[in-house]
């Protein structure tokens, strides 16, 4: 059958679902317009008469969640099940080429495709894109707080803005790394011709612009005052504002899940034959143990905003102490996702800097398997963890004990992995080309963000800091100061594989010292003002601490200037004046750096067989058998 599917290629007309496939997001945005208004009728008329306030609730949760539906469906994302439901034919080998973007051209980033690597282009695109917003966000946060007293917003509208800023962030850094350098890399990696669930992947990514959209359409409903952590009873009693939050969280959720579920299956099934998992890249590691923390994590938050979603609608008070419900549940549900959530961010981060470490140190990635040890123990490790949020909630005091030295022993396993860095590190001849200095600054930051972190895991100071914005200015360092330099790196070092282009290399080493300086110098004082009390989500400060404010807003604005040049270089060298790049301009051994530019639509037109280490920079050999003759190890580096 497969043979008669080929030789017919290019000799039937188009089908159906290839033209509803190529209108594409056209048909998305229509088909989101329309199930939103359905459901919201719906919903009204359901509970109430569209007038009162559980009629209107039950309308916006109905035509959020349709207006979702719809837009995949418009998509195309259910065009092969209703064929299949109807008995009509399965797709012409033209269809699935056709999907899979075998033409090429810019359309093919505007719709439904099942080609890894367009997928992973759509995630940066739109991660850079949902960045530059919650951005603006942050400058508009610290413009309010460069005077002790209200100036430009209300306390409530206050809130909003920085529960909109927060969760907007969370949401697109769950997937910074694994989007654009998981779902490009990790099948390249590991001798794949695709993913193992290409539809599946394509879903996981297209779940995120109407999450973004329907979470920024809270400002026209009222906005949300609970922050991103969405705490119940407040959630309960919040405007319809918060439904937005209800249903974008829900989404991310759904689509976290489904990335992990794909990955792993991915790794484990579609290796190459001689690819055992000793010989697996670290990067890889860190997509794999970090998709088991999605798949296993995700659903208690999904659990969570569904029971929210009954509160909100059907009054079931499960979150409401008078209706015989309890707070404390959402807490632990919600902190069961949200601290396995922050290891999302961080274990690809540290795969990513660590699969470039040995390419800049040119020598072996020093303890390769310590650093999986340390990978697999903050996994497991991570999920005993969550209640440490809880210590000044009054809940179970004789639990504290356990969940202070469960947080504190997650320290071990970082450590190993922070060592394994350090010593690859060690008495090596550097080339501190400008990925290697964002590495340097992720080492900085991260050690920076580990070391205030042991304060919030100890029951006494924890009780001195929490809510202030020492926490604040701890999670920034961790989160930003890591994961974000993290996604600079990789863009810098991966985008001549992924675009055939380079970023300037005097305007990025300027660009680095710009936003390295002026981030530290934001959240060193935001962590002074934490030490000196001030709260966070507060409108109103003491007198005294405006200088410090003051500082941390100058420094913030200097850091909104340095993100915005490095978008502007990378628009620039890309777009508008692209800077054709080497094939191979940084000498890696790495198998994706030994297929052309650009990587062929199926990776490999044989799958290799022959595997190594991709770090055996003292041998020279390539990580796997491409027909492709390894570099040289010397020379100058762009």
């Amino acid at each position: 059958m497969a043979a008669v599917a080929v030789a017919t290629r290019g000799t039937a007309p188009p089908s159906l679902s290839r033209r509803l496939h190529e209108w594409g997001l056209a048909l998305a945005v229509v088909g989101a317009a329309i199930g939103f208004f359905v459901g919201y009728a719906l919903g009204s008329l359901a509970i109430g008469d569209g007038d009162n306030s559980l009629g209107s609730n039950a309308g916006i949760l109905l035509g959020y969640s349709l207006s979702a539906v719809g837009f995949l469906a418009g998509m195309g994302f259910f065009n092969y099940p209703i064929a299949r439901l109807l008995g009509r034919p399965v797709p012409t080998a033209d269809d699935e080429a056709y999907l899979h973007g075998e033409g090429g051209g810019l359309a093919r980033y505007f719709r439904l495709t099942t080609d890894h690597k367009v997928i992973g282009m759509q995630y940066v695109v739109a991660i850079l894109a949902f960045l530059f917003v919650g951005g603006l966000g942050a400058m508009f946060i610290r413009t309010e707080l460069l005077t002790p007293t209200p100036t430009t917003a209300t306390a409530e509208s206050y809130l909003t803005l920085v529960g909109l800023h927060s969760t907007l962030m969370i949401f697109m850094a769950s997937a910074a790394i694994i989007g654009p350098f998981g779902n490009y890399f990790v099948p390249i990696m590991i001798g794949a011709r695709n993913m193992a669930f290409p539809r599946l992947e394509a879903l996981t990514f297209w779940l995120l612009p109407p999450a973004g959209l329907i979470l920024l359409s809270t400002v026209f409903l009222g906005g949300f005052t609970t922050g991103w952590t969405g705490y119940a009873p407040l959630a309960d009693q919040n405007v319809l504002g918060m439904d937005s939050y209800l249903i974008a969280f829900s989404l991310i959720g759904l689509s976290i899940m489904l990335s992990g579920l794909n990955m792993i299956v991915t790794v484990i099934t579609l290796r190459a034959p001689g690819m055992r998992f000793t010989r697996l890249p670290i990067f890889v590691w860190g997509v794999f143990l970090t998709s088991f923390l999605g798949l296993l994590a995700a659903p208690a938050l999904l659990g969570a905003i569904a029971m929210e979603t009954f509160d909100r609608t059907y009054l079931a008070t499960l979150f409401v102490p008078a209706g015989g419900g309890s707070p404390y549940l959402w807490e632990n549900l919600f902190w069961f996702f949200g601290h396995p959530e922050v290891y999302i961010f961080i274990l690809p981060a540290f795969g990513l800097i660590m699969e470039m470490l040995p390419v800049f140190t040119r020598r072996p990635l020093w303890g390769y398997r310590v650093a999986i040890g340390g990978l697999v123990g903050v996994t497991v490790l991570s999920f005993m963890v969550w209640q440490h949020h809880l210590f000044v909630s009054g809940l179970a005091p004789a639990l504290r004990p356990f969940y202070m030295f469960s947080t504190e022993a997650i320290s071990v396993p970082t450590g190993l992995i922070y060592l394994v860095a350090l010593g690859s590190l060690w008495r090596a001849r550097t080339r501190f080309s400008t990925p290697m200095l964002f590495i340097g600054a992720f080492l900085f930051n991260f050690l920076i963000g580990g070391f205030t972190g042991v304060f919030l895991s100890d029951v006494p100071s924890d009780f001195t800091l929490h809510g202030g914005y020492f926490v604040q200015a701890h999670f920034h360092y961790t989160i930003m100061g890591a994961e974000v330099f993290a996604l600079m790196a990789g863009l810098v070092y991966y985008l001549p594989k992924m675009t055939g282009r380079t970023m300037d290399t005097r305007l990025t080493r300027f660009q680095f010292w710009a936003v390295f300086l002026s981030f530290n110098g934001t959240f060193l004082s935001l962590l002074s003002v934490g030490i000196l009390g001030m709260p966070r989500r507060v409108i109103s400060y003491a007198q005294y601490l405006q200088p410090l404010n003051v500082s941390a807003t100058v420094f913030a604005y200097l850091l909104g200037g340095s993100m915005l040049l490095f978008l502007g270089i990378l628009i620039w060298n890309v777009v508008i004046r692209p800077v054709p790049a080497k094939e191979n301009p940084w000498e890696s051994l790495g198998v994706e750096w030994h297929l052309p530019t650009p990587t062929p639509v199926y990776n490999f037109d044989t799958v290799p067989t022959k595997w190594s280490l991709p770090y055996e920079y003292d041998t020279g050999r390539v990580a796997a058998d491409v027909g492709h003759p390894a570099p040289a190890l010397g020379g100058a580096t762009p």
